[in-house]
């Protein structure tokens, strides 16, 4: 069965730190780009990372120099470390891969930023 499954979301304050994981289902993992995207409410689901199964990585405008993205292929996992984060990055965070031309999603974690 194909899952992704998001943790280690939380409320942060301005500036600080937060490190999201997404446990994946070997199935999938292994040869795909794995991303996170977010959806604040009222507003659309957007990209915010992506990494390919060879450590290739891009990210959002908004997030760069901020956030990095991660895989560990031996674990079927990837990682979002968020730093200096800001009010406007709080949102619900999804783990997205595309696994034989159909789309998964996680269930998403809520990501709260405080000024």
């Amino acid at each position: 069965q194909v899952q992704l499954v998001e943790s280690g979301g939380g409320l942060v304050q301005a500036g600080g730190s937060l490190r999201l994981s997404c446990a994946a289902s070997a199935t999938i993992f292994k040869f795909n780009t794995m991303y996170w995207y977010r959806q604040a409410p009222g507003k659309q689901r957007e990209l915010v990372a992506g990494i390919m199964s060879g450590m290739t990585t891009n990210y959002a405008d908004s997030v760069k120099g901020r956030f990095i993205i991660s895989r560990d292929n031996a674990k079927n996992m990837v990682y979002l470390q968020m730093n200096s984060l800001k009010p406007e990055d709080t949102a619900v965070y999804y783990c997205h891969t595309v696994h034989q031309l159909r789309n998964y999603w996680g269930q998403g974690t809520q990501v709260t930023v405080s000024s």
